[in-house]
């Protein structure tokens, strides 16, 4: 329990002063609740003296006035700052692991499911946010309101005072089990939050698919199970604690009915006054309130123990930006040089040396899974080379920080990613602070300005999440767009025109045209007019440079790319017969 409570305490980070504060004020509603017990004792001293008169009844309700007031301004400081604490610091932690992210290679994202991301995000931390700095105050005034009142009854009767401590003893030995429980049953937990996370995303995701191929009930079953598995380790936690939890307050309970018991005999043996033996029957019914209320919030420990190892390991996962430099090259030349990479133990690239220079052209054309698109994200660093190096200006890619790379690169997708966000904000994710007037010059270059001035809103029209609204051709205007605003030097193209109908097709290059002009370009295309127009030809085939040259030398030697040509002519002949 204590290194539970040590490490909730070490995750409040910055705003550890408001548990203090939380405490601090804990302890003086903890006060102001014991001036009941002085209240009590003062008219039933009074009662058995016959001596209650008007002064001892005002004097007791202004006792009770200022316990009733100090309760609540005290209990209301206390819980501001609890909920402030819990609130800030999760707020923090999703932060820092959103910049995290960022600098995380791409690899970790295939290992680790994004329902599990996902949901240490928001499930996990939200349990934390609740219900750590509840648990941490509830446990501090439980044991608070203990020991005052430990005290106070020990000024009375030292045996009544025993008497107690005992009970919180056996309580906090009856707590121990339900520590153990909790130690099992909160992974369990865990595990099912996230796979019922992974499932929903996976359900909403692929609705397409779910569609077109008449799987609603097969998908559907999927989640349903997640969510039945949810709902069966939610339950079985509750019931699991169920037993632990009503011992403890069967402890309780049953020390106070001892307290009630042992006063009595007290008195009738003679060693007992009859206004302490009253005084001690009254307090037997609240001595144990706010421990009972700490133990039973205590099953959660072991859960948020388990929740914040979660977030702790997110927020440690390995990054690949440790020691970057701000560094602005002097050129844009980019050079491979023996560059190996591998997926787990698939090597993908073997031996790669290239060389791309400054305001050049460089396509790269291959069969699916020779490794073109691993080697475009290997010069923006979305991955760490296994072996050799990859240089920009000189300087190995390793030796900037990601965002003095990355501010030099801009990189147009296959698939586009639109944000449920306007048009203009996703336009300015290239340069944020971007003028409107800047916006739409990049939107007319890029030949989308046409379309999203008939938009409702225009450019302040909210696209939906991925650009549901927008077409894949208005979408990838979009992302041109957004390239051109940013201006980098380096371009990268991923098959940005693979799938673009022949209605956009004229548009889009020229977009394209105004995005590369006096850029070094780096482009994995099909398209036979824009691979003969590179300046260098690179031809991947299982991980290996197979061939590399200029359209006139690869077309008249035997190998892929003339393969690649006749059957690209071929395509473009290929008519419907008569």
């Amino acid at each position: 329990m204590i290194a539970t409570i040590g490490k909730i305490y070490r995750f409040m980070g910055r705003h550890r002063s408001k548990i203090w504060g939380t405490f601090a004020f804990g302890l003086f509603n903890a006060v102001s609740r014991s001036l009941e017990l002085g209240a009590l004792l003062a008219v039933l001293n009074a009662l058995v003296a016959g001596g209650l008169t008007r002064a001892v009844m005002w004097q007791s309700l202004f006792i009770m006035l200022a316990s009733i007031a100090g309760k609540f301004i005290f209990g209301y400081i206390a819980q501001l700052l609890r909920n402030q604490c819990g609130f800030l610091a999760a707020a923090d932690k999703r932060v820092e692991i959103g910049d995290r992210i960022k600098k995380m290679p791409m690899g970790y994202f295939n290992e680790h499911a994004l329902g599990g991301i996902t949901a240490t995000l928001t499930t996990t931390l939200f349990d934390i946010e609740n219900m750590a700095p509840l648990v941490l105050e509830k446990l501090f005034s439980g044991a608070l309101d203990v020991l005052l009142l430990t005290s106070v009854l020990a000024i009375f009767d030292w045996r009544i005072s025993l008497l107690v401590l005992l009970g919180t003893l056996c309580f906090f030995a009856m707590n121990g089990i339900l520590q153990k429980r909790a130690c099992t049953a909160a992974p369990r937990r865990q595990a099912a939050q996230a796979k019922l996370a992974e499932a929903a995303l996976e359900y909403i995701q692929g609705m397409g698919v779910v569609k077109a191929f008449g799987l609603e009930g097969g998908a559907g079953r999927k989640i349903a199970g997640a969510i039945d598995d949810s709902r069966t380790f939610n339950t079985g936690l509750e019931v699991a604690f169920v037993l632990p939890i009503a011992l403890q307050q069967m402890v309780l309970r049953g020390f106070s009915v001892v307290v009630v018991l042992a006063s009595l005999i007290f008195y009738f043996n003679g060693t007992m006054t009859l206004s302490t033996c009253l005084t001690m029957l009254v307090a037997s019914f609240f001595v144990y309130g706010a421990l009972e209320t700490a133990g039973s919030m205590s099953s959660m420990l072991r859960n948020l123990d388990y929740s914040i190892d979660k977030v702790l390991a997110l927020e440690n996962a390995p990054i690949m930006d440790v020691d970057g430099r701000d560094i602005a090259p002097e050129n844009f030349d980019i050079v491979c040089e023996e560059v190996g990479f591998s997926y787990e133990e698939k090597p993908t690239l073997r031996g790669i040396s290239l060389t791309i220079p400054q305001n050049t052209t460089t396509a790269i054309v291959g069969p699916s899974g020779s490794g073109k698109t691993t080697l475009c994200h290997l010069i923006s660093r979305f991955w760490d080379v296994n072996s050799g190096s990859i240089r920009m200006g000189g300087e190995d890619v390793r030796h900037y920080s990601l965002d003095a790379l990355l501010k030099n690169i801009s990189m147009v997708f296959q698939s586009v990613y639109l944000f449920n966000d306007t048009i203009e904000n996703n336009i300015k994710f290239g340069m944020p602070d971007a003028t409107r007037a800047e916006v739409i010059a990049a939107a007319k270059a890029a030949q989308c300005h046409d379309f999203i001035a008939v938009l409702p809103q225009g450019y302040d029209t909210v696209i939906g999440e991925g650009g549901a609204t927008l077409s894949g051709g208005e979408k990838q205007r979009v992302s041109i767009a957004r390239a051109l605003l940013k201006d980098a030097p380096i371009i990268i193209f991923d098959e940005a025109t693979a799938n673009i109908d022949p209605e956009n097709e004229e548009k889009l290059q020229g977009a394209i045209e105004a995005l590369t002009h006096g850029k070094t370009i780096i482009m994995i295309a099909h398209r036979l007019k824009t691979v003969r127009r590179a300046h260098q030809i690179v031809v991947l085939d299982g991980g290996e440079i197979v061939q590399q040259g200029g359209h006139g030398t690869l077309i008249e030697a035997d190998g892929i790319y003339r393969d690649f040509v006749q059957m690209r002519r071929q395509a473009i002949g290929w008519k419907l017969g008569t």
